[in-house]
């Protein structure tokens, strides 16, 4: 679809005629959050624990909730069922609103809505199969990384370094310890433990940490949340990425050193498989 239906500030309209005032607070400093879903065969997956962290991100900067949560799928509904692809991504984004400028913010603000939804784009097949190349840089984004905010920088950057190294994602240490990469969270597996930073301010937990967290309780991999240390990673039989769009995905390469075997390992192939089970019973 070259113009798709969207919905902003309660209209359904084709996205080429979707407009917003050029001074919203999310267009002039960035303040809103934002949530994506993905959809699979026109389900939504894990909207339950999305919607719980789009409540949350609001709710920490402040934003009044402007729906119930049955008002936001129906409207997620709407805009899903206006798109012809059976597997999508939709974006919900929430901005302060518009106001005058000033960095703080004037009471009773009303919020701005907008929801898109594009085709979902996945991990090749050759991705899945031989693993993918990171880099590694100084994560420099500020201390609040657990917030989904439209603010992404840092983010940003750090996603167009891995392009400019020939990479799939950076992967950010903060202090000499393991955050996250620029858009997935980041796990290790040394002896057969899975382990994943903490759940704290520094890195945003991606609704697929709770997933995992599921799989392996099931299928009784040992499960770790601590600090990782940058030699840790290097040293890893296993390095994975979890977001979205790349559900679980190998990483072979680091920099210029190789990561265990070279190859996806047997952890990955557990979690890759229990999530495909996940999608289809969802």
């Amino acid at each position: 679809m070259n113009d798709p239906l969207v919905y902003l500030n309660g209209n359904i309209t084709p996205l080429s005629q979707a407009h917003i005032p050029v001074m919203d607070r999310g267009f002039i400093f960035g303040d809103g959050i934002y949530e994506v879903i993905p959809v699979y065969q026109r389900k939504m997956f894990r909207s339950d624990q999305h919607l719980a962290r789009l409540f949350r991100s609001m709710d920490a900067i402040g934003i009044p909730n402007p729906h119930s949560k049955q008002e936001w799928l129906s409207l997620i509904r709407q805009v899903m069922d206006a798109h012809p692809a059976d597997d999508q991504m939709v974006y919900l984004q929430v901005t302060r609103g518009v106001a005058k400028r000033a960095h703080a913010f004037p009471a009773e603000m009303v919020p701005t809505v907008f929801i898109m939804t594009n085709p979902i784009a996945l991990a090749s097949d050759a991705a899945r199969n031989n693993g993918v190349k990171c880099v590694s840089m100084e994560d420099q984004r500020w201390l609040h990384c657990d917030i989904k905010s439209i603010s992404l920088l840092g983010n940003v950057l750090a996603a167009q370094n891995a392009v400019e190294h020939g990479a799939v994602e950076s992967i950010q240490f903060r202090d000499g310890f393991l955050t996250e990469a620029s858009a997935s969270n980041v796990w290790i597996v040394k002896d057969g433990v899975l382990i994943g930073p903490p759940k704290d301010h520094l890195i945003l937990e991606g609704i697929r940490y709770g997933l995992i967290e599921e799989i392996c309780a099931a299928r009784q991999i040992p499960l770790q949340a601590r600090r990782i240390s940058r030699a840790e990673v290097f040293a890893a039989d296993e390095v994975m990425l979890s977001s979205a769009t790349k559900e679980v995905l190998a990483v072979v390469q680091i920099d210029e050193q190789t990561i265990g075997k070279g190859l996806p390992g047997p952890i990955y192939q557990q979690l890759y498989a229990a999530y495909q089970e996940a999608k289809a019973a969802s």
